[in-house]
């Protein structure tokens, strides 16, 4: 068990295997070849009610009917950015530096946060401070917004540099959970993070992981404990279990 860091959360690493890496080159056909997989899975989990057939027919550039535009944008938006993600890991320019977070944001939430492309506190918005509502195990309430952001650049920056001390696999995950957890955005938090954690995968030859939509559920029960417990143990467990090779 981790004894303390700067992302805010703790975890056991012994519930990960050693995973051997393969090469970049197969981690980005794995992910080109399930593009549409991941993009329905991702939407999914933002109730999004398009059918996995109807993501495939949008990916192909033929419109879908009888959905709200709203909808429809927010799987472009994933198909978007998720082809952003390959162009910049193929081209080596991936990293979990901030002008890349913020680039992916920037497609992910688009015409769909309050702001995007910014931290909290970096745009217009500089009072209005979002929570993640848990059910019945009340809510979980970020750093607050605050005008420039300072102090979430500040955590931002030494989580990112944490990160990067751990094995890649291990790291890779754990950058989903900070993401998902510290709330950088107004909205598509974890669609973004998720991106860091499979680029950072893909950079180091590791395959890409997916939450399946079948596991939906699952992943809001252990996702609703971690934000209580600030113990990241189950979810890595989890995330590792979700691998598809």
């Amino acid at each position: 068990m981790q004894s303390s860091t700067p992302l805010g959360f703790t975890w056991d690493a012994s519930v990960l295997p050693a995973v051997t890496p393969g090469t970049t080159r197969r981690a980005l056909a794995i992910y080109q070849q399930q593009l549409a997989s991941f993009v329905w899975d991702a939407a999914k989990l933002e109730n999004n009610p398009f059918t996995f057939v109807e993501v495939q027919t949008l990916l192909d550039g033929v419109t879908v009917g009888g959905h709200k535009l709203s909808d429809a944008e927010q799987v472009t938006n994933l198909a978007d950015s998720s082809k952003k993600l390959v162009e910049l890991v193929k081209n080596g320019r991936f990293d979990l530096n901030k002008p890349t977070f913020i680039l992916l944001h920037t497609i992910v939430a688009r015409n769909e946060a309050l702001e995007w492309g910014v931290f909290r506190g970096e745009g217009e918005e500089t009072s209005y401070s979002p929570y993640v509502a848990l059910g019945e195990k009340g809510e979980h309430h970020p750093l607050p917004t605050v005008a420039g952001a300072a102090e979430l650049n500040r955590v931002y920056a030494d989580g990112v540099a944490f990160i990067k001390t751990l094995p890649p696999f291990e790291g890779a995950l754990v950058m989903f959970l900070f993401g998902a957890l510290q709330q950088f955005f107004f909205d598509g938090n974890k669609r973004t993070s998720r991106h860091m954690m499979n680029g950072w995968l893909m950079k180091h030859g590791f395959d890409p992981i997916s939450v399946p939509a079948a596991r939906a559920q699952e992943f809001n029960d252990r996702m609703v404990s971690f934000y209580v417990e600030k113990d990241a143990t189950a979810m890595l467990a989890f995330l590792n279990s979700c691998r598809r090779s």
